[in-house]
């Protein structure tokens, strides 16, 4: 079987690439510099077939392995990916030449994914049941937690292996088998965290690249049991239906439009250096990215001021350079952005900074880290996610008017504020409406707390307990220990049931 290689189209089944069955291939282009990194393959229905009928055998050995046991193979799995740097760092420059993310934040994200693995590996140890008070002597009655059987996992190209790890930790100390399908963008850089794996029984992960019909084929097939998908509302919704017809539970992530408001009581230059990475990190093209500002009236103009002194301070470039912003990640994505600016400055908007292709970089998908003041809710950029270096600012007259706009929006992932009025901040909390709340401290996760939004922006969890039982389903279980025959069994008794 061969090695892996950037331009010989594969798919991984544990522990070993294969060469595909499908003949569709596409090409990997750098959207740094549109040179050619590399070709995959698209996996068509043989592919699915085979993968899936491999992933079925591996669960129905895994599921029998106990606890300790499956936790002990975790952990070797992060001991793999904590000490193999040398793939680390080729995992880190596929990631930077696939979809322009700066080299040291490629490191981070990987840096963050073995810790995810020893977490669900003790969790599952923890908790597989709960016994309830009984109904009656003489039973015990308890319910029991097993897996689902094989789960998909269809993941985003902005974070593509640390959300692939939070899923695929959760699943695999479940008992489950998974298949990933990754980013058609990120494809490589997948496969080669792939080797990883090998510590794991053959052909309990196993990673299919392709694009929208091998994510269909998964979803439809009756051979897998779960899933969990990152990306767009829309491919959100086609994969959740397929899910709902098949009655298979789905864990969603669809994205958002991220409110943060900075009050009267912001700590401003907190908030102004806060507000750069919120906006800005990753080219914006984070689902939790602040997108919508509500700033309050009083301390507006001083805001905008250091918020724009430290975005221009940003370097925009090639990501295995010194810069802090990279090219978008395609065409169509920097094309969106374009749109919604520029409907925003025909509209009224005021252009503070960026609002541009930076004109020392001609070629690749860069757009400047852009700030618009102004910003009312008959722009297109107040409704849409824009995905791109964009900070849209309205002003507001206090920090009720900025909840209710933060609110008026289809989205509800993430929420942010700075402030150090703890009465803002408590309202805040239990008043905006998202599945997570930041106060002076946005984008943080916590392996420990549930991930995932509100609204349009997902169903389901991951991270924390609940997301383990994303992936895992009960099983009442009531056992007579004292067995008798019970008076409300067939036939009625005349004297208990028909007494006159």
């Amino acid at each position: 079987m061969p090695a892996f290689h950037t331009d010989l189209p594969m798919r991984f089944v544990n522990p070993e690439y294969q060469a595909p069955a499908s003949e569709r291939v596409r090409t990997i282009i750098n959207p740094a510099d549109l040179s050619h990194v590399g070709r995959i393959v698209l996996g068509d229905a043989a592919d699915v077939e085979a993968l899936v009928a491999a992933a079925n055998a591996a669960q129905r050995q895994w599921r029998q392995v106990d606890a300790k046991s499956r936790a002990a193979l975790l952990h070797q799995l992060a001991n793999a990916i904590e000490t193999d740097q040398a793939t680390q760092r080729e995992v880190a420059r596929l990631m930077t030449l696939e979809m322009g993310k700066p080299f040291p934040e490629a490191m981070g994200e990987l840096a963050n994914c073995a810790p995810i693995f020893r977490y669900y590996a003790e969790m599952a140890r923890d908790d597989a049941g709960k016994v309830a008070g009984t109904t009656q002597i003489g039973s015990f009655q308890h319910v029991r937690y097993e897996p689902y059987g094989v789960s998909v996992h269809i993941m985003p190209f902005n974070f593509p292996i640390l959300l692939m790890c939070w899923t695929l930790a959760a699943s695999l100390a479940a008992g489950n088998a998974c298949i990933v399908k990754p980013a058609e963008s990120t494809s490589l850089c997948t496969l080669k965290f792939m080797e990883h794996f090998k510590v794991l029984p053959a052909a309990l992960v196993s990673c299919l690249p392709g694009d929208a019909l091998t994510a269909q084929l998964l979803v439809q097939s009756e051979g897998t049991h779960a899933v969990a998908f990152t990306g767009s509302v829309a491919a959100g919704k086609a994969g959740g239906g397929g899910c709902a017809e098949r009655m298979k539970p789905a864990v969603i992530e669809a994205g958002g439009s991220d409110p943060l408001i900075v009050s009267k009581h912001a700590p401003l230059e907190v908030a102004a250096a806060g507000a750069v990475t919120a906006a800005f990190h990753l080219s914006g093209q984070i689902c939790t990215s602040a997108e919508r500002f509500f700033v309050v009236d009083e301390v507006h103009d001083e805001f905008v001021a250091r918020f724009a002194e430290r975005t221009r301070q940003l370097r925009i470039g090639h990501g295995l350079e010194r810069s802090e912003i990279g090219p978008l990640v395609s065409e169509a994505a920097r094309a969106k952005v374009m749109r919604l600016v520029d409907d925003a400055l025909e509209k009224g908007a005021t252009l503070v900074c960026g609002g541009r292709i930076p004109p020392h970089l001609p070629v690749g998908w860069y757009y400047e880290p852009t700030i618009l003041t102004g910003v009312t809710a008959e722009m297109a950029i107040f409704h849409e996610e824009c995905f791109g270096p964009v900070a849209a600012i309205c002003k507001v007259k206090d920090f009720d008017e900025a909840v209710r706009l933060a609110n008026d929006s289809p989205f509800g992932l993430g929420a942010s504020l700075f402030s150090t009025d703890l009465a803002e901040a408590m309202e805040a909390s239990d008043r905006l409406e998202a599945g997570m709340v930041w106060v002076n401290n946005p984008l943080i996760d916590n392996d420990a707390l549930p991930f995932g939004g509100w609204k349009m922006s997902g169903l389901g969890r991951e991270l924390g307990r609940q997301g383990l039982d994303a992936f895992r389903r009960s099983k009442m279980v009531i056992i007579d220990h004292q067995p008798k025959v019970h008076d409300w069994w067939y036939p009625y008794q005349d004297d208990v049931f028909y007494r006159a």
